[in-house]
C-alpha cells in the first residue's frame, strides 16, 4: 500500500539534531526533536543492527549527543597543524520516562543505574514538574481534566472510563493564547503522567490537539482541524526533577520548535 502524505515527512533525527541542554555524571537532559521514539519497543528488541541503525530511538542516539556535546565544550578550536581530539565513547543511558515519537522536548535520562533508580521512583510518585505547551483546535478555557484511563477502552485505543477502574490521570490546563474560536495554545501541567494523556484528554474534551490523527475527532458542532499541522503540536517545554546525587531541585525550559512556531505564525495571519 502507498501512502500519500499532505505535507512532506521531516528526515529522521541524528545525533546532532538532539541537543544537551544538562549533562553531569549522573543525569543527562536533552531536547528531542520531533520524529525520534524515546526508546526501543518491545517487538523492536529483535530487528537486526542494519534496521536499528536506520531507524534509531533517542535512548541509542543520546551518547553520540552527549560525546559531541563534551567534545565541543571541553576541546575549543584546535590549533592550526594539530588534529581535534577524538571523542570518547560514552556508555549507554538509561530510560526513566517517555515522551511520544511525534512529541518534542524535554527528556531527562539517567547515566548511572543508582541515577535510574531514584529518578524512575520520582516520575513513580508524580514529583517531578512537567509543563507542555500544546495547539488544540476550539477555544478552550481553564480547568482540571480528571479520568482513569485503560489500554483498551473497547475499540484497541487508550482513553478514559467510568468508575474507578484504569489508572488516575489529572492534566491541568490554561490557555497561553486564543486564535479567535478556532484554535487555542494550552499550557498543560502534569499531575500524572499516563501514556498519552494528553492527548487523550485533550480529545475526550472536545479539543484535539492539532495533527492528531488517533484519538477522538471534535464534537460534530465544533471547529475542525484545518491547521495542516504535520504532527501533533505537542511540546514538552518545561521539565523539573531534584538531582539523584546532590539533593539539588533542578527545572529545565525549551523553547518551541520551528515547525509549531510556523503553525502559529499562520494562524495569527489568519
Amino acid at each position: 500500500m502507498v501512502k500519500v502524505l499532505e505535507v512532506a515527512a521531516a528526515p529522521l533525527p541524528r545525533a546532532d539534531d538532539v541537543k544537551v541542554v544538562y549533562v553531569d555524571d549522573d543525569v543527562v537532559v536533552v531536547d528531542k526533536p520531533t520524529g525520534l521514539t524515546t526508546t526501543r519497543h518491545h517487538e523492536e528488541l529483535s530487528w537486526p543492527a542494519k534496521r536499528r541503525q536506520m531507524q534509531p530511538t533517542l535512548e541509542e542516539l543520546v551518547p553520540e549527543a552527549i560525546s559531541r556535546h563534551l567534545a565541543a565544550r571541553g576541546a575549543g578550536r584546535p590549533r592550526p597543524g594539530t588534529k581535534p581530539a577524538p571523542r570518547r565513547r560514552v556508555p549507554p543511558v538509561r530510560a526513566v520516562h517517555r515522551i511520544d515519537r511525534e512529541t518534542s522536548g524535554l527528556v531527562v535520562f539517567a547515566r548511572n543505574v543508582p541515577a535510574g533508580r531514584i529518578l524512575a521512583e520520582q516520575f513513580r510518585l508524580h514529583t517531578t514538574h512537567r509543563r507542555y505547551l500544546a495547539l488544540v483546535v476550539g477555544r478552550m478555557g481553564r480547568g482540571t481534566i480528571r479520568s482513569h484511563l485503560l489500554r483498551d477502552r473497547g475499540d484497541g485505543r487508550r482513553g478514559s472510563v467510568e468508575g474507578e477502574e484504569g489508572k488516575l490521570a489529572v492534566t491541568h490546563v490554561a490557555p497561553v493564547e486564543h486564535f479567535g474560536s478556532a484554535y487555542t495554545l494550552m499550557e498543560c501541567r502534569l499531575e500524572t503522567g499516563r501514556t498519552h494523556q494528553i492527548r487523550i484528554h485533550m480529545a475526550e474534551s472536545g479539543h484535539p490537539l492539532c495533527g492528531e490523527r488517533v484519538y477522538a475527532a471534535p464534537r460534530r458542532d465544533g471547529p475542525r482541524d484545518e491547521s495542516r499541522a504535520a504532527r501533533v503540536m505537542l511540546h514538552a517545554a518545561e521539565l523539573g526533577f531534584v538531582h539523584p546525587v546532590s539533593g539539588e531541585e533542578l527545572r529545565f525550559t525549551s523553547p518551541l520548535p520551528a515547525d509549531i512556531k510556523q503553525v502559529l505564525a499562520a494562524l495569527r495571519k489568519t
